[in-house]
């Protein structure tokens, strides 16, 4: 299952409250069903996301990732990632050449990265994303494999 991304600061208290919605994330995350979520997706996959206004709204909690759009911060570039795990996006070893765009700032993540990250420039980006048993997720949107 793919979750793209999306606008979840605007959607949180729908996505909170949409219980069969995240009922069947847990279903098919108990049966090792492979779900990835890409940026508002990668949130809903984690515990929780803070709105503008400081208040938690609870998520799908299949990764141990906090969100905040309390304390907005710009994350905008291309970015290349060597995937450390085999995933829906690929197998261990494989570069994805991506672009993240978003203001959401990480509070808390507990989780395996899955990605081993970089900007345009080479520069080491901590944009690790995460990986729990078959649930995978990262900020950063694919776009295409790279050439290794």
């Amino acid at each position: 299952m793919w979750l793209p991304g999306g606008y979840p600061e605007l959607h949180a208290g729908v996505l909170s409250s949409a219980q069969k919605f995240q009922g069947g994330l847990q279903t098919l995350a108990g049966r090792s069903v492979p779900i990835h979520g890409e940026c508002g997706g990668y949130m809903v996959l984690g515990r929780g996301i803070e709105d503008a206004r400081g208040v938690h709204h609870s998520m799908a909690g299949l990764l141990q990732l906090e969100t905040s759009f309390a304390t907005r911060s710009l994350h905008l570039g291309y970015r290349r990632a060597r995937l450390l795990a085999d995933c829906p996006l690929g197998s261990v070893g494989a570069e994805i050449m991506g672009h993240e765009f978003h203001y959401a700032s990480t509070l808390a993540a507990a989780d395996d990265p899955l990605v081993a990250c970089s900007d345009a420039a080479g520069g080491v980006m901590p944009e690790g994303g995460a990986r729990r048993g078959s649930v995978t997720g990262t900020f950063f949107h694919a776009i295409d494999r790279g050439q290794t």
